[in-house]
């Protein structure tokens, strides 16, 4: 049945390709099945040939002429920046190998062909609002199932879904997108280097619930998948890579599922764990929820948590994630291996984590929330990823966020939000949560903070003690928390209103 899925899907535009050709390796064609025709190669000075899955067959055995390259050129029209041109509203693609001089000296006629029905093994995962990235090595059917699976997002599931189109290869040429694609809208990417804007004009101008992208390779890409899955839009992609690790080893596209940071542990972090002091960590939430390993194009591995996926390839084991191959007669066979889980830690009556509180910032700038809390002197750190946090920052416009609300539901954290990303924004938040500072204006603030730091400042430089102005107690317990950052001891003396921190150098010996 499946078979006659895809016969079906391939239409009869075959023919059109073919009749791009010269008479006589037309001719040549038409005596031999085409089902299985890959492309045709015609190179100057070279025999023409016919490659298929199992053979290569010439198609004459006089060589190709200028005349031959001309004659083709002139029925498939101009040729784009990337050497690929197209046949109206088909997948065919026709590539171009030039001389040093420009001339067109050899030519690639691709087949294209949609494959209708092809993502039973993805359907599950697709139906879902979660983000889903395709891996594996090129011609093995990445953009093929990138097709159906708009196709299926549109038709199937009624979304609004945006493909975004570089060198015509989902949608086929021309202005109007092949049917394989179905309902979903095409936007076309004139120039390669220009993918990532087109992939944010998409957002802000059309509003899709879904947008599908193929050969994400460039980091300016990546930021634009990471801004369109932080807008709460389903992400359908591919990138350059076979596996989930070569993805994490790759530095510029390794923020897809998280990026890698490398951590330098306490003590007594580095004994809980059982680990060497520095280790390499995710550093954020994985642009893409799942991750898919193309095996070949009836077999795929799946690892349907990135994030635990990522965290197991830093530990050194292999996530193994979930087998899926379909059969001849469409029928899926599931093998589920479990992710291998690190050593069981003994029973303790104490806490698991008691060290400084933890902040995930979603969405806002990490630098920025480390200068604050560095500023407040809290006992408090940023994290990489959400699960690994007690609390979430993120801005208020985001609250209605589905990436955010799945973030919520699936840890522990408490949620913090934000109007703006400033640093006053956050200072007045963290204030608020860690109970310090309460009712007391930011310019009294900053001029304790300014106080305090000259009056350091004047301890180290001559060497005496330093009386500050009196504060109320918690600008004196902040002052109290940035004094001591310098290695400096502070007192209380007096009674409040008119209590005040007297600041005295270290006695050396």
């Amino acid at each position: 049945m499946r078979d006659e899925q895809e016969k079906t899907g391939q239409g009869e535009d075959i023919h059109l390709l073919v009749a791009t050709l010269p008479a006589q390796l037309q001719a040549a064609l038409l005596e031999l099945e085409l089902e299985q025709l890959i492309e045709v190669v015609i190179d100057l000075g070279r025999a023409p040939e016919a490659r298929f899955a199992e053979q290569v067959v010439r198609l004459a055995e006089r060589p190709v002429s200028h005349d031959d390259l001309a004659h083709v050129t002139a029925l498939v029209g101009e040729f784009g920046p990337d050497n690929r041109s197209g046949i109206e509203r088909t997948l065919h693609r026709i590539s171009a190998i030039r001389s040093r001089t420009g001339q067109i000296v050899g030519l690639t006629l691709r087949v294209g062909r949609a494959v209708y029905g092809g993502i039973e093994l993805l359907r599950d995962l697709i139906e879902t609002d979660q983000s889903l990235l395709l891996l594996g090595r090129p011609g093995i059917g990445k953009t093929t199932k990138l097709r159906e699976i708009a196709r299926v997002l549109a038709d199937d599931l009624h979304r609004r879904v945006v493909v975004i189109d570089t060198s015509n290869e989902i949608a086929g040429d021309g202005d109007i997108p092949h049917p394989g694609i179905g309902g979903a809208r095409r936007m076309q990417v004139p120039q390669n280097r220009g993918q990532h804007a087109v992939m944010i004009e998409a957002v802000e101008n059309h509003m899709p619930e879904a947008i599908v992208v193929d050969e994400i390779g460039t980091e300016a890409e990546a930021a634009a998948a990471r801004t369109i899955a932080e807008r709460g839009v389903q992400l359908i992609g591919t990138a350059h890579g076979n596996t989930l690790e070569n993805l994490v080893k790759n530095p510029t596209l390794s923020d897809l599922v998280g990026g890698v940071q490398v951590v330098t542990l306490s003590d007594e972090e580095a004994r809980r764990r059982r680990t060497a002091k520095t280790v390499s960590e995710r550093r954020a939430l994985p642009t893409f929820d799942i991750v898919v390993e193309m095996v070949d194009r009836d077999e795929v591995i799946i690892h349907p948590d990135t994030a635990a996926a990522v965290d197991t390839l830093l530990r050194g084991s292999d996530p193994r994630g979930e087998r899926r191959e379909q059969s001849g007669n469409g029928q899926v066979h599931v093998r589920v291996y479990e992710e291998p889980s690190p050593t069981p830690e003994p029973p303790s009556e104490e806490p698991a984590y008691r060290g400084p509180k933890r902040i995930y910032p979603y969405a806002i700038s990490r630098d920025l929330l480390e200068r604050v809390i560095r500023s407040l002197r809290l006992n408090a750190r940023t994290v990489g990823g959400p699960e690994q946090a007690d609390l979430v920052i993120a801005l208020r416009s985001r609250s209605d966020d589905q990436r955010l609300r799945r973030i919520m539901a699936s840890g522990q954290a408490s949620l913090h939000l934000i109007k703006r990303n400033t640093a006053n924004e956050m200072r007045r938040l963290l204030e608020r949560t860690f109970h310090v500072l309460e009712g007391i204006e930011g310019e009294e603030v900053d001029a304790a903070v300014t106080e305090a730091e000259s009056a350091v400042q004047r301890v180290f430089e001559r060497g005496e003690e330093v009386v500050l102005a009196p504060r109320r107690p918690a600008l004196r317990k902040m002052q109290h928390r940035l004094i001591a950052g310098h290695g400096l001891l502070a007192e209380s003396v007096g009674k409040d209103p008119q209590r005040q921190l007297v600041i005295r150098p270290v006695k050396e010996g």
